[in-house]
C-alpha cells in the first residue's frame, strides 16, 4: 500500500476538498425559478375584464389577435400598450374551473380591453404584467400593421423592429419635462435654393410640404436639415429625421445642438448603447423629446404631434433592413407622411429613381438649386476614358494616367486628397464592346450573365441566350473586365513617399481628416470628411461600380461618386475630381454636368418602358428547388402576375461571411420573381401572404423566403 493510500483513509482526510466540491455544486446548479401565477380562481376585473394581446410569434398563420382574462390583480397595470406575458399554446382540453391552462409562456402587447370576447370557449388569464409602462401607442400600431401588409409580413416582426427591447433602469428614471417650442429659425444657407425660404415657412407655420431635394455639394446639409426641424418644432409639432449611419446622423446632431441647444432632441443609432437608447426612445414616447434623430431602426420612433419625417441619402443599402419583413426606410416614412399628414423631405446629393418616380407623380416636389449656385458649390469633373489610357504611357506602366498624377500633385499643395476605389467583390456585368450597352435578355430585359464564361443565360429567368446582339449598334462582342485598386493605391503611395497616407474602409472608417496635405484612400461610402473640404478627388475603377450586375447599377455609381465629388471644395477653390471612367456612360455625363435628377428620369422612363421597378411591383420568392415550385403552385397570384424564372441563387462564398438570400453551404436554392403592374402591388402583398400563412399552418414542405421589393435583383 502507498503512502497516499495510508493518508486517504484517516478521519477527515480529504474534508476541506470534499466541501470545496460540494459548494461548487451547488453554486451550479440550476435554481428553478418561481413560475407565474395561473390565477385559478382568481377574480376577474370589474370592467373590461378581456384583454385582447398580439402574441410574439412571427409565424402568419398566429398573425392575430387573441383574447385574454384579466385577473382583478392586474387590472390597473394591465392598460393598453403595455408589455405583457401569457401561456399560449395550451389547446382547448387543459380547462379548470372555466380557465384555460398550460402551455408555454411568451411575450406579447396588450393591444385593448374588452367588455367580451368573441371566443366562446374558456379564455386563459394574463400571467403578468411585464412593466406598466404603455409603448405601444395607436398610432404605432396602425403603422406597424400597415408596413407589415405592404411587405407580406407579420405585426409580430414589425414590431420587434418597432419597439426596442426593454431595460429596467431605463424605464426607472423619469424623462425631462418638455421645453416650449423655440423661435423659427432664419433660412441660412436655404437661401440657396429658390424654393428653400418657403419650405421653411411652411413648415413653421404649421403646413405638410412634400419635396425631394437635391442637395448642393458641400458640408452645409447637416446644417439645413437642422433648420427644417427648427422650423418644425417651431409650429408646435415634432421631427423625425433617418440618415444611413452613425456618422451622419452625429453631423445632424451637432448641427441641431449648436442650433437649438441641448435636451431638445433624441439620438437614436446603434452607437449609443441599449439603455441610453431606450432612455432616449422612451423620452420621446412619453412627449418630453419631439424631435429624433437616427438610422434605420428610428424610422418608427413615435415622436408627438409629428410634423415632419426626413430621410437622407435613400440610395444607401442600410435604409433597407435586413429582418422580416424587411421594410425601407423610405416607404416607411411615405406611410407616416400619408397617415398622419405631416411633412415629407427626401434628400441627398443625388436622386435616386424612387424619388424622381415621387416627383413624377405629383406627390412631392422638387427643391433644388439654380445652376448659378451650382456651379459655385460643384467641383470641376474630368473624365478619362480608355482611349486616354491606352495612349498614356504612365497610365500603362502604373494603371494611372497622366491627368490623375497631375490633379493629386496639384491638390497636395493645397490639402488633402480623396481617392475613391471600389471595394472588394465588385463583379461586373456584360455589356457590349463598343457602346456599352448593359446586355439584356430578349424575353424579360434581364441582365445576361456567363458563370462559366462560356454559355449566356438570364439572372432573372434563366433563358439561354445563343445569339446575342446588341440592340443599340448591332455588336456582338461582349465585355467584364476591371482594373485592378489595390495595386494603384499602392502605387500612389510609392509615387509620393513624404506625404501621409490615411485608408477608410470596412475595417475602420475614419470620420474626419485634417486640412493638411495627405493621401486618403476610401472605399464607397467610407470616405471621411476633410475640414475646409478636400482638395481633389480620383474616382478609380468607374467601369467596376457601373459594370455591376445589377439593375440599379449605374444610380449606384452616380451617387457613390457624387457622395465623394461633395466633398471636394467648389470650383472657384480649385476643386477638382477626375473619374477614371469611359466617358459616354450615361453616370459619368451625368456626374460631369452634375445632373443626378436628369439621370434618375431617364432610368425612370427606360425602367417604365421595360416594366422594370419602381413603375412595377416585384418580389423574390427564394429557398429549395422543391419548396419555391410548390409555394407558387399553391399561391392564388393576381391574373396579371408575370413569373420570371426560377434560377440559381449564389452560394456563400468559403470563408466569408453569409449574407441575407445565400444559400446555405452544401445546399442549392433557386429564386424567382413575381413581377406585377403598377396599381397592383397591394393584391401581390396579399397573395404571397395568404400562401405563406397557409404553408406554414400545414407545416409541410421546407420554408421559403418572401421578400417584397428586393434592393437587388440583378
Amino acid at each position: 500500500m502507498s503512502s497516499d493510500d495510508e493518508r486517504s483513509e484517516e478521519p477527515g482526510s480529504g474534508a476541506p476538498e470534499q466541501l470545496a466540491l460540494i459548494r461548487e455544486s451547488v453554486r451550479r446548479a440550476k435554481v428553478p425559478r418561481a413560475k407565474p401565477r395561473t390565477w385559478r380562481g382568481a377574480a376577474l376585473a370589474e370592467e373590461l375584464p378581456v384583454a385582447r394581446v398580439l402574441v410574439n410569434k412571427g409565424a402568419l398563420h398566429l398573425d392575430q389577435y387573441f383574447d385574454y382574462a384579466v385577473p382583478e390583480e392586474l387590472d390597473a397595470d394591465a392598460q393598453p400598450g403595455v408589455r405583457v406575458r401569457v401561456r399560449f399554446g395550451a389547446g382547448g382540453r387543459q380547462v379548470r374551473g372555466g380557465r384555460r391552462e398550460g402551455g408555454g409562456l411568451i411575450d406579447g402587447f396588450l393591444i385593448e380591453r374588452r367588455a367580451s370576447s368573441d371566443y366562446q370557449g374558456a379564455l386563459a388569464a394574463l400571467a403578468y404584467v411585464v412593466s406598466p409602462e404603455p409603448v405601444l401607442g395607436p398610432e404605432l400600431l396602425e403603422l406597424s400593421r400597415a408596413v407589415a401588409d405592404r411587405y407580406a409580413g407579420s405585426l409580430a416582426d414589425v414590431l420587434q423592429l418597432a419597439v426596442p427591447p426593454r431595460n429596467g433602469r431605463a424605464e426607472g428614471k423619469p424623462s425631462p419635462e418638455p421645453q416650449p417650442p423655440p423661435p423659427a429659425p432664419a433660412p441660412g444657407t436655404w437661401e440657396r435654393y429658390a424654393q428653400g425660404p418657403g419650405f421653411l415657412r411652411a413648415l413653421a407655420e404649421g403646413g405638410a410640404p412634400r419635396a425631394v431635394w437635391t442637395a448642393l455639394p458641400g458640408p452645409h446639409w447637416p446644417e439645413e436639415v437642422a433648420r427644417a426641424m427648427a422650423a418644425t418644432l417651431a409650429s408646435g409639432r415634432g421631427a423625425l429625421v433617418v440618415v444611413p449611419d452613425g456618422r451622419s446622423a452625429g453631423r445632424v446632431d451637432a448641427a441641431l445642438t449648436a442650433l437649438l441647444g441641448e435636451g431638445r432632441h433624441a439620438l437614436l443609432t446603434a452607437d449609443s448603447g441599449p439603455e441610453k437608447r431606450y432612455r432616449q426612445w422612451l423620452a420621446v414616447r412619453r412627449g418630453s423629446v419631439r424631435a429624433v434623430v437616427g438610422t434605420r431602426a428610428a424610422m418608427f420612433a413615435p415622436v408627438a404631434d409629428l410634423g415632419l419625417v426626413a430621410l437622407w441619402d435613400d440610395g444607401d443599402s442600410s435604409h433597407s433592413d435586413d429582418n422580416a419583413p424587411f421594410p425601407h426606410v423610405r416607404e416607411v416614412l411615405e406611410l407616416r407622411a400619408a397617415h398622419g399628414r405631416c411633412a415629407f423631405l427626401l434628400g441627398g446629393t443625388s436622386c435616386t429613381v424612387e424619388a424622381a418616380q415621387l416627383v413624377e407623380s405629383g406627390w412631392a416636389l422638387p427643391l433644388r438649386a439654380e445652376r448659378d449656385q451650382l456651379r459655385i458649390a460643384a467641383p470641376l469633373v474630368r473624365t478619362v476614358g480608355d482611349g486616354e489610357l491606352a495612349r498614356d504611357g504612365a497610365a500603362r506602366s502604373a494603371r494611372l494616367p497622366s491627368l490623375a498624377w497631375q490633379t493629386v500633385r496639384d491638390g497636395l499643395r493645397t490639402g488633402p486628397v480623396l481617392i475613391q476605389v471600389p471595394r472588394r467583390g465588385y463583379a461586373p456585368r456584360l455589356a457590349c464592346e463598343r457602346c456599352r450597352e448593359p446586355a439584356r435578355c430578349r424575353h424579360c430585359a434581364g441582365p445576361l450573365q456567363a458563370p462559366d464564361q462560356q454559355d449566356l443565360d438570364c439572372a432573372w429567368c434563366g433563358r439561354a441566350e445563343t445569339a446575342w446582339s446588341c440592340q443599340a449598334c448591332g455588336g456582338v462582342r461582349l465585355r467584364a473586365r476591371i482594373v485592378g485598386a489595390r495595386r494603384t493605391a499602392e502605387e500612389l503611395g510609392r509615387a509620393f513617399p513624404a506625404v501621409p497616407v490615411r485608408t477608410s474602409g470596412r475595417d475602420h472608417v475614419l470620420d474626419s481628416v485634417p486640412d493638411q496635405p495627405a493621401l486618403v484612400v476610401s472605399t464607397p461610402g467610407a470616405e471621411p470628411v476633410a475640414e475646409g473640404g478636400y482638395a481633389a478627388a480620383l474616382l478609380l475603377d468607374g467601369w467596376a461600380m457601373v459594370g455591376r450586375p445589377d439593375l440599379r447599377a449605374g444610380e449606384e455609381a452616380l451617387r457613390r461618386w457624387t457622395a465623394a465629388s461633395a466633398l471636394v471644395r467648389g470650383q472657384p477653390e480649385g476643386g477638382t475630381v477626375v473619374i477614371v471612367a469611359e466617358p459616354t456612360l450615361r453616370p459619368v455625363q451625368a456626374l460631369v454636368r452634375w445632373d443626378p435628377v436628369g439621370h434618375a428620369r431617364r432610368e425612370l422612363a427606360e425602367r417604365a418602358e421595360l416594366g422594370f421597378p419602381p413603375v412595377s411591383r416585384m418580389a423574390s420568392v427564394t429557398g429549395p428547388p422543391e419548396a419555391v415550385a410548390a409555394y407558387l403552385a399553391g399561391a392564388e397570384l393576381p391574373a396579371e402576375a408575370e413569373v420570371l424564372g426560377p434560377v440559381p441563387v449564389p452560394g456563400a462564398t468559403p470563408g466569408r461571411p453569409r449574407r441575407q438570400g445565400d444559400a446555405p453551404p452544401g445546399e442549392t436554392w433557386e429564386r424567382a420573381l413575381v413581377r406585377v403592374p403598377p396599381g397592383r402591388g397591394a393584391a401581390l402583398a396579399a397573395a404571397l401572404k395568404t400562401a405563406q400563412a397557409a404553408r406554414t399552418a400545414r407545416g409541410t414542405g421546407e420554408p421559403v423566403r418572401i421578400r417584397i421589393d428586393p434592393p437587388d435583383i440583378g
